[in-house]
């Protein structure tokens, strides 16, 4: 059996399949680890993305020159050295940039300049305009313990979709090298505990969310699990400020945890 068709098997789709052409192709990897410099910006500003609790954006995580070396950390792996191969997983053990960036993502939680004491995000507990993360979310270990690097060609994106259940809360996404515009929409809620779908007259309006080359965006509680997250990169909907945006090939790096097997 394909490695490509077993890791489906038991792990799921990643997203919705109404539109493959929109999904990258995964391809398996052997990492090479390859040392790099801190990635921790002094004071990362976060934006409270307000109509979605959970949802933060910080817009500048990463410097130029931080980009270019996660960028050439990346291109060192030599997950896509053929065209066909966009995207590459990890699971576990992460090399050492990753992790690197794991922990440049914790400290931007901590040392952000939303709140006034840094210490506040992590002791918050449940204040949602005030918390990026829970504690609970914060401190565990691993941070994380599963990356995906996506590289998209103009007009390539991702489907509508919510992350798999099989992945702890607390989800972070970096965007490198082309702008684009993700938009979040509700999810229809659960009727009672059967399983089912219900309809309960949810807002079909759609939450655009600008991200630009070397920011963050964090994923917790209802943005996790209520809000699908998806980007069009077609001709049309990739609009900012009354502006279609230029669309180059984008690299994103998703940071996620799977849930411990009891």
């Amino acid at each position: 059996m394909e490695e490509k068709t077993l890791l489906r098997e038991v792990f799921g789709e990643s997203s919705d399949s109404e539109d493959d052409k929109q999904h990258p192709q995964f391809v398996d990897s052997t990492i090479h680890e390859v040392p790099s410099e801190s990635l921790h910006q002094t004071n990362p500003s976060w934006e409270r993305i307000i109509e979605i609790d959970g949802l933060w954006l910080c817009t500048d995580f990463l410097s130029s020159q931080q980009q270019s070396s996660l960028l050439s950390a990346v291109e060192k792996e030599g997950w896509f050295t053929e065209a066909s191969h966009n995207q590459a997983m990890r699971f576990g053990d992460l090399p050492t940039w990753a992790t690197e960036l794991s922990s440049s993502i914790r400290e931007a939680v901590l040392f952000g300049d939303c709140v006034s004491e840094p210490m506040d995000l992590a002791t918050s507990n449940g204040d949602k305009e005030s918390c990026l993360l829970p504690s609970d979310l914060l401190w565990r270990e691993p941070f994380f313990d599963q990356i995906i690097v996506n590289v998209y060609q103009p007009g390539e994106g991702i489907c509508a979709h919510v992350d798999l259940m099989r992945f702890e809360d607390g989800i972070a996404i970096v965007s490198l090298e082309s702008s684009c515009v993700m938009h979040f929409s509700q999810v229809e809620a659960e009727a009672g505990d059967n399983g089912k779908e219900g309809k309960n007259n949810l807002s079909t309006t759609k939450i655009p969310v600008y991200l630009t080359s070397g920011s963050l965006v964090l994923m917790s509680g209802e943005a996790r699990y209520h809000w699908k997250h998806e980007i069009n990169r077609k001709s049309g909907f990739q609009m900012w400020e009354g502006q279609e945006i230029n669309q180059k090939r984008r690299t994103s790096i998703t940071l996620r945890k799977l849930c411990q097997v009891e």
